[in-house]
């Protein structure tokens, strides 16, 4: 499973709400080290950065703000429900995050455990990059009701939720699929099962 190196990489997604992060964390807990890709998906956008200025060029001068920073609730409203909008904004960002998260890859130790934090991996065919896919998922009610937490309104919500890959298209890809319906200490267990089945025998 793991490459010549080592290195066993683990792509890890689930819907907005589902407890990724968490499970993220737990992973790193044991070990793991993380790559997040929504994090480089800002850092790429900094200002000053040649992702800021394509993005800029691409959709105006409408999404910055005043201080020449991303506004990203203008960018948001441009291209959320557009896909053709949506589409330029993924020709720009994706080919960076990649590139970042490459170089981040590169820069661990040849028999580390990385564990790669990736959204939109389904919806952007990148499961056959890892050694072992795992899928975080959780029931509608659960995710809108920490999305509520969160601030976003439900149709936001819904609508987020929506414009995602639906559970059964990540199910379909999954090496694993974590269920986080209840507890962390429960998701935790499935998470400490994970490490001890199927990554621990794999290194």
């Amino acid at each position: 499973m793991c490459d010549g190196r080592g290195m066993l990489r683990i792509g890890l997604t689930g819907g907005i709400g589902s407890g990724k992060s968490t499970v993220a964390e737990l992973l790193v807990a044991h070990g793991a080290h993380l790559v997040d890709a929504d994090r480089i998906a800002r850092e790429v956008l900094e200002p000053g950065t040649p992702g800021l200025a394509a993005v800029a060029e691409a959709f105006g001068p409408g999404v910055l703000g005043p201080d020449g920073a991303l506004d990203r609730p203008a960018l948001a409203a441009v291209v959320f429900g557009d896909p053709q909008q949506r589409a330029r904004l993924d020709a720009i960002v994706h080919p960076l995050v990649r590139a970042r998260a490459a170089e981040l890859v590169a820069a661990v130790p040849p028999d580390a455990v990385v564990v790669q934090d990736v959204p939109l991996l389904v919806e952007t065919g990148q499961a056959d990059s890892y050694d072992l896919v795992v899928v975080v998922q959780a029931p509608l009610d659960v995710r809108l009701e920490r999305l509520a937490g969160r601030g976003t309104a439900e149709d936001d919500a819904r609508a987020r939720i929506a414009s995602q890959a639906t559970d059964e298209q990540r199910a379909a890809v999954a090496d694993v699929v974590l269920t986080n319906g209840g507890s962390r200490a429960e998701l935790a267990a499935q998470v400490d099962a994970l490490w001890a089945e199927r990554v621990e025998p794999a290194r």
